[in-house]
């Protein structure tokens, strides 16, 4: 009779192993995935302030600046729970220990076309305008982080590069603090080259991959005005700029089809030339396709 009771209690101490088992095939997953989730929760909500430095060969404006350090905003992760839907139908987590944040591809540089600093934070922090940036960096040289570089920032709106119809949700969007009429200060320019050092150090974002707000959005946008400073950022390796003595394109060549080729939405043609100018022949902000334009074109086309 004891032989038969134990023999009893280890086939139910199997049983409720192997129901255990069964009724929860994911624990070895799901303990994974909180574990990474944990170390990604330290590395989006690390609140240590990160010094601005640029290199020795970065090239400078004309006036020397101290660049304050750049601050950073606490954010966090958080783990959606099974939900019902409509149809009586509950959603179910079943974690995947396969993932890890994604990486901005893009930078997009932006005026804020607003008259200061606070200004520019009031509308960030305010629900109703629905705009924000990772970074704003005021007229004095103070950066200020807003959005975790691995979160979506609302910056971009509606706009497209090449084939990317989602830019939020692949690029770091930088505020300028400028009104659009006046030029940026060299304290403003100092430290954006500095956050740029980093940032693109951090996410290896290719050089031609840093962008106005005005190249992904021609029709709609006008920022950073023609006063930024495209050729100084592109002497620095960010972002890209024609040659000082441009090739003739061929008598063939499609200025259209390059455009596209490059990044433009040229749906609205005279809108993207103009908006190409803006970057790149900012003394000449206009729609004509002149025979300089075109040859920027080529120019700028060939370097993709």
């Amino acid at each position: 009779m004891k032989q038969i009771t134990l023999n009893t209690f280890y086939l139910l101490t199997l049983a409720i192993i192997i129901a255990s088992c069964s009724s929860n095939p994911y624990k070895a997953s799901n303990k994974s995935y909180k574990e990474q989730l944990h170390d990604y929760k330290k590395t989006i909500s690390n609140t240590e302030a990160a010094k601005l430095e640029t290199s020795s060969t970065t090239i400078l404006p004309n006036t020397e600046a101290v660049i304050d350090p750049l601050s950073l905003y606490k954010d966090t992760l958080s783990i959606k729970t099974p939900v019902a839907l409509n149809n009586g139908i509950s959603t179910e987590w079943i974690s995947t220990v396969n993932f890890n944040l994604r990486k901005p591809n893009f930078i997009i540089i932006h005026h804020t076309a607003q008259d200061s600093l606070a200004q520019t934070l009031k509308t960030f922090t305010t629900t109703k305008p629905q705009v924000s940036a990772h970074y704003v960096v005021a007229d004095d040289g103070r950066v200020v982080q807003m959005v975790n570089d691995y979160l979506r920032a609302w910056h971009g709106g509606n706009a497209i590069w090449g084939k990317n119809t989602d830019i939020n949700s692949a690029s770091i969007g930088i505020e300028l603090d400028n009104n659009g009429t006046e030029p940026f200060s060299d304290k403003q320019i100092i430290s954006l080259l500095a956050l740029l050092t980093k940032l693109k150090k951090d996410y290896n974002i290719p050089t031609q991959n840093i962008l106005g707000h005005s190249d992904i959005a021609p029709s709609r946008k006008v920022d950073p005005s023609k006063y930024f400073p495209w050729k100084l950022l592109a002497s620095n390796g960010f972002g890209i700029w024609p040659d000082e003595i441009l090739e003739p394109a061929p008598a063939n060549f499609n200025a259209e089809l390059a455009l596209r080729i490059i990044g433009y939405n040229t749906k609205n043609l005279a809108a993207a030339i103009s908006a190409f100018k803006l970057h790149y022949i900012q003394t000449e902000v206009d729609s004509v396709l002149d025979e300089k334009t075109i040859n920027t074109i080529y120019n700028i086309y060939k370097k993709q």
